[in-house]
């Protein structure tokens, strides 16, 4: 199968019947438009149309020229000769051939002159022997859907896409013109969301004169693009939609700045170019010291102010973040820029997000709920590589006079020793098993048990199995625990608080 030619956006020139029957006519609209055309980095190709009058038109109707179509089919009406020679003039200047047959029998002569595209017409949209001939052949297709229904839509993606046809859709309004405010650009949209696979297009029918339409189309992600051309001459002039040489040319420079205007496709972020970046870094807070910064300190929110102007490789407010930890590889006085070459700094944020997942499947299992507005506090007392190994999640669910934390233990998860000095608290095991050593000695604590930690009391707690328990209390102060590993104290960074978290 043939595949239809979009590598760059393609335009269609509709010549129909505006050849007006005068080969001649035809050869120097082909000349015509074909100087328009060049210089603009599109794909062009010129559309005709066929249809074997003999068959088409009912044998007692040919003659009557009081029938608006049939006059006019009649009356422009070219032989295969000529057609051929049209044709070849075609792709002599530099155009793909394309071709809408209405009938049946006009499919074999689509192949044998070797267009390169066969076209389906609005009208012939669900003329199913039609398509079942067009279905038949290699070439690619072109589909315009005027006032199809969702059902004829599906059927014919169906149909055309069972078959392994290389095709697209094309949206249209069959008012001739169409008025500015019939054309329903949005269903370009609906096609793209409904169809994402297959390429979209916009054949269009408004008054020549009118651009805005198209630009519109290019935004929301039509790629090719059909419009009814004609030659006026003293002998032929040009119907109320198709556009002359002139107003082509302004047709096809409305596509070309539109298609700048919007840039690169929606499916990619841009990347900015240099002079942008820049240009946003000259107007960033920089990070500068309070006060004199020894060597090997790890740097904290209360270490630091945020002011502009900001220096060449100085930290920025744009990279603070929570997940990002620094310390210092050099002494800095106060004032003095923090910057990348006299710090070192470590990513937490895909461990954290690690951690937050396992404590999400845990609670899952539990069956446990959460509200929506309770913070997570992240203990990672020895860092967040050995979290496995020893800390804890807890949830505050509330913290006034009274106090109740939900803990979440991973299974072999120790937390290390420790007394608080304000408060008791009481553990009241939700799901697996905990052990709590109070004052050194072990207690095992099993599903609907509890224990009491009285003030003053060096504890720690660990699950083989991970646990899920509540921590009821009187108020939590920040500063009320105590670790035995004078270290954990000296670790200003050994929590990580996340509010929101339930949805990562």
């Amino acid at each position: 199968m043939k595949q239809l030619p979009l590598e760059k956006p393609f335009i269609v020139l509709e010549m129909a019947n505006n050849h007006m029957g005068d080969l001649e006519h035809a050869l120097q609209m082909i000349d015509e438009f074909a100087a328009v055309c060049k210089g603009f980095p599109f794909r062009f190709a010129i559309k005709l149309q066929y249809r074997q009058m003999d068959s088409f038109i009912h044998p007692d109707f040919q003659d009557r020229m009081d029938l608006k179509y049939v006059k006019r089919f009649m009356e422009t009406r070219l032989n295969q000769r000529q057609f051929e020679s049209i044709i070849q003039h075609i792709k002599r200047s530099g155009f793909l051939a394309m071709c809408t047959p209405f009938d049946s029998e006009s499919v074999p002569l689509i192949v044998e002159q070797n267009f390169d595209i066969i076209k389906i017409a609005s009208c012939s949209f669900t003329d199913w022997p039609l398509l079942e001939t067009i279905a038949s052949t290699e070439l690619p297709v072109i589909a315009s859907a005027a006032a199809a229904s969702a059902e004829e839509l599906d059927n014919v993606v169906t149909f055309l896409s069972n078959r392994n046809k290389s095709f697209a859709l094309n949206h249209c309004v069959a008012e001739y013109p169409t008025p500015p405010e019939k054309i329903q650009l949005n269903q370009i949209d609906y096609l793209r969301s409904r169809y994402p696979e297959v390429p979209i297009g916009y054949s269009t029918h408004e008054p020549p004169s009118f651009t805005g339409s198209i630009a519109m189309a290019v935004a929301k992600g039509a790629i090719l693009f059909e419009r009814h051309v004609a030659l006026p001459t003293d002998d032929y002039q040009p119907n109320a939609y198709s556009a002359t040489p002139e107003q082509l040319r302004d047709w096809l420079v409305a596509i070309e700045q539109a298609f700048k205007l919007c840039g690169q496709p929606s499916q990619t972020r841009v990347s900015p170019p240099q002079e942008e970046i820049d240009s946003l870094r000259a107007l960033r807070r920089g990070a500068y010291l309070k006060q004199d910064i020894p060597a090997g300190k790890v740097i904290t929110d209360k270490d630091v102010y945020f002011a502009i102007p900001c220096q060449q490789d100085q930290i920025t407010a744009n990279d603070w973040s929570k997940y990002v930890h620094r310390s210092t590889t050099a002494a800095i006085k106060a004032n003095a820029p923090l910057l990348s070459s006299n710090t070192e700094q470590s990513n937490i944020r895909d461990q954290i997000l690690k951690i937050v997942r396992q404590v999400i499947t845990v609670l899952h299992e539990s069956k446990i709920t959460i509200p929506p507005e309770a913070a997570l506090e992240i203990s990672h007392h020895y860092g967040e590589e050995r979290f496995s190994e020893f800390g804890a999640a807890m949830i505050t669910v509330m913290n006034r006079q009274y106090c109740k934390k939900l803990i979440i233990l991973l299974p072999g998860q120790a937390h290390p020793e420790h007394l608080h000095k304000k408060k008791d608290e009481t553990f009241f095991v939700l799901s697996g098993e905990l052990i709590v050593n109070l004052d050194g000695q072990a207690h095992l604590i099993k599903l609907g048990e509890m224990i009491t930690v009285p003030a003053g009391t060096h504890h720690s707690f660990e699950s083989e199995t991970g646990a899920v328990f509540e921590e009821i209390s009187t108020r939590h102060f920040a500063d009320d625990s105590f670790y035995s590993d004078s270290s954990i104290m000296l670790n200003a960074q050994r929590k990580t608080y996340l509010k929101y978290w339930q949805n990562l």
